[in-house]
């Protein structure tokens, strides 16, 4: 189910049904509440703090990026191959499209981008589900087609099934998820596993994690010795940690936390998008919002957004968690 919000104030209405509170502040409309199961959570979040609808009207709003540059948040909305654009001063506009999949086929159910990071150039890298690939964008956005250079887009002459998420460590090796969430019926799986993979710089794909089922989110712990990987599996609703060799070789890994006790009618959501405070803090889309995971396991809180929650994201400063939560924009702001 699909939400609308009524909005007492102006809004911008950028290209289709998106809509943006463009006031202060003060002014946006706030939803859920923060559940605080451990007192460790208030260094984080103070207890004023309110989640704040930023945008909506999004068919599924995903990889929620900050542009320190623009000062700007980019993220995802799937189904319809778009990249969305925030800003504080500028509210919202049409950032890139088509995200994902380049081809004219109208009857793909997930084709546009999904996880978004920048490597250590600054060019923009995106989980293009319609394409089965890893991306790199060439061309501006003001050009009149996107350009996209393909990264990565098969294993041992194998196309993947559909890259979801990624991240980079400081060395340029960039880590990724492959589960089949992008896939179309008629698609042809040509991969019998859900990978993990780590794209070295000069081009190597290795695979270091073939036994997930659906590996979702992923992240690295600020030492960079560690891989945070979310499954999104209803049976297995779990958050993983692998510890990493001196090489990004996965070399042993056990459940952080499992989460399939929390899901419930009320509680909608699945492990899926997860980032990690540089205090070693994870905060992971899951049943309810986002869970807030110290490093050793313990659920310190869960921000209750009211909604299937896809994603989120700090900006650079980390005054504030941004979330993808189905047709929704959020944000929280943090100490």
């Amino acid at each position: 189910m699909k939400y609308s919000l009524w909005l007492a104030l102006p809004v911008f209405v950028a290209c289709s049904s998106p809509k943006i509170q463009e006031e202060t502040k003060a002014q946006f409309q706030t939803i859920g509440s923060v559940e605080r199961l451990d007192s460790a959570v208030n260094s984080l979040i103070s207890a004023e703090a309110q989640i704040e609808v930023l945008a909506s009207g999004f068919e599924w709003a995903e990889g929620p990026l900050w542009l320190q540059d623009q000062q700007a948040l980019i993220f995802t909305d799937v189904p319809t191959n778009k990249i969305w654009k925030w800003t504080e001063k500028d509210s919202l506009s049409l950032y890139l499209t088509p995200s994902g999949y380049l081809g004219d086929r109208t009857d793909k159910g997930e084709p546009g981008a999904n996880g978004l990071a920048l490597d250590l150039a600054g060019n923009l890298i995106l989980c293009q589900h319609g394409e089965r690939q890893i991306g790199k964008m060439l061309a501006s956005i003001d050009a009149p087609k996107p350009e996209f250079e393909a990264l990565a887009s098969e294993y041992e002459g194998k196309r993947f099934n559909s890259p979801n998420d990624l991240t980079f460590n400081s060395k340029g090796q960039l880590f990724f998820t492959d589960p089949p969430y992008g896939m179309d019926p008629w698609d042809e799986k040509e991969l019998s596993f859900q990978g993990v993979y780590r794209l070295d710089p000069d081009g190597k794909i290795s695979l270091l994690v073939d036994s997930l089922s659906r590996p979702n989110g992923i992240a690295l712990s600020p030492d960079q010795k560690v891989l945070y990987i979310a499954q999104s599996d209803p049976e297995k609703a779990r958050y993983y940690a692998f510890d990493l060799d001196e090489n990004g070789n996965v070399i042993s890994g056990k459940v952080l936390f499992d989460a399939t006790s929390l899901q419930s009618d009320s509680r909608k959501g699945l492990p899926d998008g997860l980032k990690v405070h540089s205090d070693g803090t994870l905060f992971a889309t899951g049943p309810g919002g986002v869970l807030v995971i110290s490093p050793e396991g313990k659920l310190l809180a869960t921000i209750l957004t009211e909604n299937g929650t896809a994603n989120c994201g700090f900006d650079s400063e980390e005054k504030y968690l941004y979330m993808t939560a189905d047709g929704f924009l959020m944000r929280i702001a943090l100490k």
